[in-house]
């Protein structure tokens, strides 16, 4: 029986470009959000309005982990030049 990855190393080069096309778009799109979040929890402390602090905070470390979690559709760095 084959595993992801096992079958993500033998994929085609093709395959491999879209996959980690896919992966940079959202980490990209991730990390926009969280950018957004900051910017939004920063300008409502300076107006002392502190209620959307923590919600920002659980909503962040919840993005950071999914994107850390993506980190295993990555494709290991055994390619070899030909």
């Amino acid at each position: 029986m084959s595993t992801f990855r096992r079958s993500q190393n033998r994929a085609n080069p093709n395959k491999l470009n879209n996959i980690l096309s896919t992966l940079i778009f959202i980490l990209i799109l991730n990390v926009s959000i969280q950018i957004w979040l900051l910017y939004a929890s920063l300008n409502n402390a300076l107006d002392n309005n502190t209620e959307i602090l923590l919600p920002a905070f659980i909503a962040s470390a919840v993005l950071f982990l999914i994107g850390f979690s993506w980190l295993y559709y990555l494709p290991q760095g055994n390619f070899k030049n030909k």
